[in-house]
């Protein structure tokens, strides 16, 4: 027995699945308070199921709590930078690109330290070790508790940021510290910004996952529970702490990885148009996987270039507002988790999205005789908006013109009352409204390198090992079993610029989630 939740913008979405069936579903609404949100969903799932607390062996959640963090620039940590770079990349200092309020919410003091390498590996110059214990002792003195470290080409040679991180913590031992080459790709200042934004996040969320685990223990559940990772794989809560980036974008993801689980076989390359109260999220599967953006992903206004599926959302759903002022608008304004109160089927005065499926009879939510009055003119010109609006984000989305299979999924698939000009085969499955909760439940462990190696000093075959093996182990240490991990993508980028036989790597390997017969896995660290 394993339970999914999935925190939204609007909906706490709950499932219980015993093996790959879903044997309970629930949608609640959000209010202020997160952690009783959760509670509810589970113990309405729970009873649901007919299933007691002892019963559950693992709890897999996905949150937007450390993304709004950032969006809102609230209870961040103050962090401090060191740059390994000297004597160049001087241009531009860290956070130079951040929104002015974000960067004072964070920024604490940097510093210039010489390293780094070129492009082909070589030393820009030696790591300057005084210097990195010099910046450790005013860190101490100024009570600086994060730190981020970043160097030039780091993904070739992680040496000098780890060097650099023994020698900080020798000088104060009690930092968190938090390497750019461990985060980030090629790409100085994306990389160090992602590096920065992790550090700054390490409290929210030793808080979030304290709340999840306080929402467990009320519950009387005692089973690990883990957070959904952006990649549509799972993570410790301890891998977590460490990393809460990672968390970013994990709702659209499950959303993804749900309605490939919830189709069956022949749906790992597909469209998938996820539906909620407030937004539309649409992705592209690729094996089974939600695709990768090839492109740095703005976070809160800042630019960054970590693992991020690559995902079009635009301000449609359920609880999105309609109006006729200058032709048929609807959203990107919303009622959110206040529809129950605001929308017309409701006994509310705002027109919704929901209030137009239901006149088209499309949907069965709240008093349809509520919106029987309304203008049909109008009602039809609001779901040809709708309609529109979905039809020219799945064309964004895809890589031909040639219609692709569309799988719909989220609350608000009801808000689809026909066939998509953009889809040669539309598909909702059983459970669409809660697919987010099952692609948390069933996710397994992943794990991903992404390196520049050289084929003239590993050879192809040893190179491809190495990356390989950098990924399995990541997977282990999230808390995949050894015997199910597997390779499932591998992508070679020949650079002809570089000497050596230069090719960089990605590869990402996935396994099943380890649980033990004591309901321990192998990354489990809190209890």
């Amino acid at each position: 027995m394993r339970i999914g939740v999935d925190v939204g913008g609007t909906n706490t979405d709950a499932v219980i699945m015993d093996g790959a069936e879903v044997v309970a579903a629930v949608k609640t609404v959000n209010t202020g308070d997160v952690s009783a949100g959760i509670v509810e969903a589970i113990e309405e799932a729970l009873t649901q199921a007919a299933v007691s607390p002892p019963e559950v062996r693992a709890v897999m959640i996905g949150t937007t709590q450390l993304t709004n963090a950032i969006v809102e620039r609230v209870r961040l940590a103050r962090v401090a930078v060191l740059r390994l770079c000297l004597p160049s990349n001087t241009d531009l200092a860290p956070m130079a690109d951040w929104p002015a309020d974000l960067a004072g919410a964070v920024v604490d003091t940097s510093y210039w330290i010489p390293g780094g390498y070129e492009l082909d590996g070589t030393e820009i110059a030696p790591l300057g070790e005084q210097e990195v214990a010099a910046a450790a002792r005013d860190i101490r003195q100024r009570d600086v508790r994060y730190v981020a470290i970043s160097g030039v080409f780091s993904p070739l040679d992680d040496a000098m940021e780890k060097r650099a991180a023994e020698i900080v913590r020798a000088e104060c031992p009690d930092v968190h510290i938090t390497l750019s080459c461990e985060l980030g790709r090629i790409g100085m200042m994306e990389r160090e910004n992602a590096a920065i934004m992790n550090a700054a996040l390490t409290d929210v969320s030793n808080q979030v996952s304290a709340a999840f685990h306080q929402a467990l223990v009320t519950l009387g559940i005692k089973a690990p529970f883990y957070l959904s990772q952006n990649d549509g794989t799972l993570m410790s809560v301890e891998y977590a702490r460490r990393y809460p980036v990672l968390t970013f974008a994990s709702g659209p993801t499950n959303s993804m990885r749900g309605a490939a689980f919830l189709c069956g076989r022949g749906f790992d390359e597909a469209i998938v148009v996820d539906i909620g109260g407030t937004t539309t999220d649409v992705g592209a599967l690729k094996n089974g996987f939600p695709r990768e953006t090839s492109t740095p992903v703005a976070i809160g206004g800042v630019r960054t270039n970590f693992r991020m599926p690559d995902i079009l959302s635009i301000g449609l759903g359920g609880g999105s507002t309609v109006t006729f002022s200058e032709g048929c608008q609807v959203g990107p304004n919303s009622v959110g988790f206040a529809l129950k109160e605001k929308a017309l089927v409701f006994g509310g005065d705002v027109m919704t999205a929901t209030d137009v499926a239901v006149a088209k009879g499309g949907a069965q939510i709240g008093d349809s005789a509520l919106v029987a009055d309304l203008p049909s003119d109008r009602v039809s010109q609001a779901d040809e908006r709708v309609h529109q609006l979905i039809d020219t984000a799945i064309d964004r989305m895809k890589v031909s013109a040639t219609p692709v299979p569309v799988v719909l999924v989220g609350g608000g698939n009801v808000l689809v009352s026909r066939q998509l000009r953009s889809a040669a085969d539309l598909h909702v499955p059983k459970h669409a409204e809660v697919a987010n909760a099952v692609g948390a439940a069933l996710a397994q462990v992943g794990g991903e390198t992404d390196r520049i190696y050289s084929y003239d000093d590993l050879g192809r075959d040893g190179a491809i090992e190495q990356a390989v093996a950098g990924a399995r182990t990541q997977a282990i240490v999230a808390g995949a079993d050894p015997a199910s991990v597997h390779l499932v993508d591998l992508e070679e980028i020949p650079l002809a610029y570089l000497r050596g036989g230069a090719v960089r790597l990605r590869a990402k390997v996935v396994g099943d989630l380890h649980i033990g017969d004591d309901g321990c896995t192998t990354a489990e660290t809190d209890g």
